[in-house]
């Protein structure tokens, strides 16, 4: 349990962030999941630089590690690649 003012609010800052944090980590694991089950490649040309944004954002923000995003983004174009 909190002792102090600060702590109380740190505890209702904390609370908020995280549900906005999962909330933009579970949105960007869906846009990845939906990008990596696509077959047609134009399709998936076409949503690439969309996921790529979300990553680079959310990387930004530190929501997901830099080098997580660039890994994401890295197997993402090689599916693309292979796409024929």
């Amino acid at each position: 349990m909190a002792n102090h003012k600060s702590s109380e609010k740190r505890i209702r800052q904390t609370k908020v962030r995280t549900l906005s944090n999962k909330y933009y980590a579970k949105t960007m694991r869906n846009a990845v999941r939906k990008l990596r089950a696509t077959t047609d490649k134009e399709e998936a040309v076409a949503l690439y630089p969309k996921v790529q944004k979300m990553l680079d954002k959310l990387a930004k923000k530190n929501i997901i590690h830099k080098n997580k995003a660039a890994n994401i983004k890295s197997s993402l174009a090689l599916h693309i690649q292979k796409l024929g």
